[in-house]
């Protein structure tokens, strides 16, 4: 009888089919998938805690706590941080939009000429907003465009996008005869360079219009079409999912992103330029990809995007403060790069999703 009570009792202490086990392994997984899903925030954290420490031992002062640095910081995120919010749409699709970069030099230019026309017909305000209004419909045409090249005639994102970064980098110069494009309205100076409670006018239009990205992202049946697309495109066609309508938006609303973009470059220098976006091409796939986002789309996040312009930004920012050759910006952020596709590409491994060989 002893015997017996015994081995029920030893029966209900093993574990059942290794449950346990399987229970300890879901959270030791379920733990490292919510690391690397936060890594552009540890990476960020990292770097600004890094740079504290390198400017109180050799300045003896702060980094971080220095309202002009995070001021700058904020300011040298803002072009980036557009260009990637649309990316973040187009990378989590399966896509690439390569052409975002001119569009933005081609709405700079078209936000100068438009606003120096209205000014002295509509006025300051009117001018600006007349001016605003017209680059970001101009910056979608090439968008439409590429929307058409990708979910019409199949063409990779890749070799659409990077034909039309060329011809918007040729409309671009020859609108703006091959020089910078200055503006003549006081407003749209403030814009760029104003501020409301000690908070730059950019930083504030930035934030408002990326929290409304990240709702079209995170809550609308757009956003989660563009999640199914991205993660198995035969399966949302099945689902009844408009892919061809789907990516035509989609990469209407990376222009319009770009657009935005340009505009505030212009506000910013008061000048439009045609190569204002050419060298932010690369920090905003790359503020998409150390956000988190997969290359072969089907996830990432616009607050994860937000943290990978950020970290960009304090890299860029925080060299030149410490006094390093501004050169070690590119090493920098290339590094990050591969660290972060290499993060990627095991955490996929490690939930079991698909990896190219």
């Amino acid at each position: 009888m002893t015997n017996s009570a015994s081995g029920a009792q030893a029966a209900a202490a093993a574990p059942v089919n290794g449950r346990p086990e399987a229970d300890h392994a879901d959270r030791s997984k379920t733990w490292l998938q919510r690391v690397a899903d936060l890594r552009a925030w540890l990476f960020l954290a990292a770097l600004v805690l890094g740079f504290e420490a390198w400017a109180r031992a050799e300045f003896g002062g702060t980094f971080i706590l220095n309202s002009f640095n995070i001021q700058s910081i904020l300011i040298f995120a803002v072009a980036p941080l557009l260009l990637a919010t649309g990316q973040t749409f187009v990378i989590i699709s399966g896509g690439i939009d390569l052409s975002m970069g001119f569009i933005m030099g081609l709405a700079a230019v078209v936000a100068a000429h438009a606003i120096n026309w209205a000014t002295p017909a509509l006025g300051l305000p009117l001018g600006v907003l007349f001016g605003a209004l017209v680059a970001v419909l101009v910056a979608t045409v090439p968008g439409t465009i590429n929307g058409l090249l990708v979910s019409r005639l199949r063409i990779p994102p890749f070799i659409g996008t990077l034909g039309m970064f060329g011809v918007a980098r040729g409309v671009a110069f020859l609108l703006a005869g091959g020089t910078t494009v200055p503006v003549s309205n006081s407003f749209f100076a403030q814009i760029g360079n104003g501020r409301i409670l000690n908070v730059p006018i950019l930083v504030i239009v930035t934030a408002i219009f990326v929290l409304a990205m990240h709702y079209l992202l995170s809550q609308t049946r757009f956003g989660q079409h563009n999640y199914a697309i991205g993660a198995n495109v035969q399966a949302a066609r099945r689902s009844g999912i408009d892919i061809k309508w789907h990516l035509l938006r989609l990469y209407i609303l990376s222009a319009a992103c770009a657009g935005l973009a340009g505009v505030l470059y212009s506000a910013r220098f008061n000048a439009g330029a045609a190569q204002a976006g050419e060298p932010l091409l690369l920090d905003s796939v790359a503020a998409v990809v150390i956000g988190g986002a997969s290359l072969f789309g089907g996830s990432g996040t616009i607050l994860g995007t937000v943290a990978g312009a950020l970290v960009i930004a304090v890299i860029q920012y925080g060299l030149v403060f410490v006094n390093v050759e501004p050169f070690w910006q590119f090493i920098s952020v290339g590094v990050v790069i591969i660290i972060s596709v290499l993060i990627d590409q095991a955490q996929r491994q490690f939930s079991g999703g698909r990896v190219d060989e």
